[in-house]
């Protein structure tokens, strides 16, 4: 499968990328100052935690459980020096819904990280990713 998107130069370190759907996004420098979109090291974090997320909100709906909501908060150190790869990705899942049970979440999230998620699969080999959840039961 073969996938196109594209890159370009606004102005100053300001860029829009769009992806084959035809949606745009806006990235800039971290260090750019009036920054307007968010960096694309953050992208990647972004696209980590959205990958996941989307597959866990179909795997626990394949469950039979009722979410009501899902928000994934990522922690990510960075080395020191020159290209600044992440080595470390901790993704805390918060899931708000009925019939959520500790193993139908873990499981979710073990399955997207380790089967589906292809940005895990492709930051897995450099990055070390961790992940933890809490569950908050609505009626």
């Amino acid at each position: 499968m073969t996938k196109h998107v594209n890159v370009t130069w606004l102005q100053k370190k300001q860029f829009v990328g769009i992806g084959g759907s035809k949606r745009s996004v806006v990235m800039s420098g971290q260090d750019e100052e009036n920054a307007i979109g968010v960096s694309p090291s953050e992208m990647l974090l972004l696209g980590l935690a959205g990958c996941s997320a989307y597959d866990v909100v179909g795997i626990l709906e394949k469950k039979k459980a009722t979410l009501t909501g899902l928000e994934v908060k990522v922690t990510a150190e960075q080395e020191a020096d020159p290209p600044w790869p992440y080595r470390q990705i901790h993704l805390e899942y918060i899931v708000r819904g009925r019939g959520l049970t500790d193993k139908n979440v873990g499981d979710a999230i073990h399955l997207s990280e380790s089967k589906y998620c292809s940005v895990a699969a492709t930051v897995r080999p450099t990055a070390e990713i961790t992940t933890s959840f809490q569950i908050i039961p609505e009626e």
